[in-house]
């Protein structure tokens, strides 16, 4: 197993309407730092057209009986800003993009502005990619939605480049530059982690294969995650590379009894055969309100009972 289990939770960094405000969202952030979470996952739209019914349509990136969560006018917070601002307000829980459309950014501006994040919060930042499912905020970009792969990969090669070249140089089809300098580097070594999303799919698995520290499965490979992990391993190794060292998301549902409370045995009964299958970040849906009573000592049972099962 390449790392210690972990316990990650979703921040929902949107809102169907103006929620007329967003300390709500700096006090979630707070006490999953203060109740033991592991890391925090922020998602990331910059525009939206008016097609959402394409984000159910797996053939463009979507996920098969999904709905966008949001319509059109749904406020979203820019995830890199957001966390550059969370990881000031809180002093131990990582943040990843879960996912950021990458290439919807400048490469250079995007690796500078995460090795600034990293920097900053002592390397508490994870990049988790992926191609999107919506060609209107490629099309706003001003780029082709058909190229969205190629352009991610170009995205990601320039950005490890600049994070560990003192000297760096790139030449590709699409740009070329030498002799660059881009100080800081990230304090991570190898630069800031690359978390690839999608299903099994050869595009996907030569990404992940070339980038990535972990997987963010999609769709069907989600679903069903013991499946999913043995076909991605059969893929990364195809392209040569050991899939042992690859971390994997996995969501882990909370059980609650009828009075509402977390029955944690049950929640965390499926951590020891998942862990057995290879998922290394199991991923809560915390819709947790700061406010409400007990709620950082619940979350507080949560982390006990998933170190407790996990022997960590």
């Amino acid at each position: 197993m390449p790392t210690t289990p972990i316990l990650s939770a979703m921040l929902i960094t949107f809102s169907a309407d103006d929620p007329g405000g967003w300390t709500h969202l700096v006090e979630r952030a707070k006490l999953a730092d203060r109740a033991g979470i592991d890391r925090l996952a922020l998602a990331d739209h910059v525009v939206f057209g008016e097609n959402l019914e394409a984000y159910s349509d797996p053939k463009t990136g979507g996920l098969a009986g999904g709905r966008q969560p949001t319509g059109p006018d749904g406020h979203w917070l820019e995830p890199l800003t957001t966390i550059a601002h969370m990881t000031a307000v809180t002093e131990r829980v990582r943040f990843i993009t879960g996912i950021l459309i990458a290439a919807l950014r400048r490469p250079v501006v995007l690796a500078k502005t995460l090795a600034t994040i990293d920097v900053l919060s002592g390397g508490r930042v994870d990049l988790g990619v992926g191609v999107g499912w919506q060609r209107e905020e490629y099309e706003a970009a001003g780029l082709d939605y058909r190229d969205r792969g190629a352009q991610l990969n170009h995205t990601l090669e320039v950005c490890q480049t600049l994070w560990s070249q003192q000297v760096a140089e790139h030449s590709s089809d699409r740009l070329q530059f030498s002799r660059i300098h881009q100080m800081p580097k990230p304090s991570q070594a190898g630069g800031v982690p690359i978390w690839v999303s999608g299903t099994v799919n050869k595009a996907s698995m030569r990404r992940l294969a070339r980038f990535g520290t972990g997987w963010i499965p999609w769709g069907p490979d989600a679903a069903d995650i013991a499946s999913g992990i043995s076909k991605m391993r059969t893929a990364v190794r195809a392209e040569g590379r050991d899939p042992g060292d690859i971390e994997v998301v996995s969501n882990l549902r909370i059980v609650t009894r009828d009075d509402g409370s977390f029955d944690i045995e049950a929640t965390m009964s499926p951590v020891p055969r998942l862990i057995e299958t290879g998922v290394t970040d199991f991923r809560l849906g915390l819709g947790f309100d700061p406010e409400a009573l007990n709620a950082e000592q619940r979350i507080r049972e949560l982390v006990a009972g998933f170190d407790a099962v996990t022997g960590r």
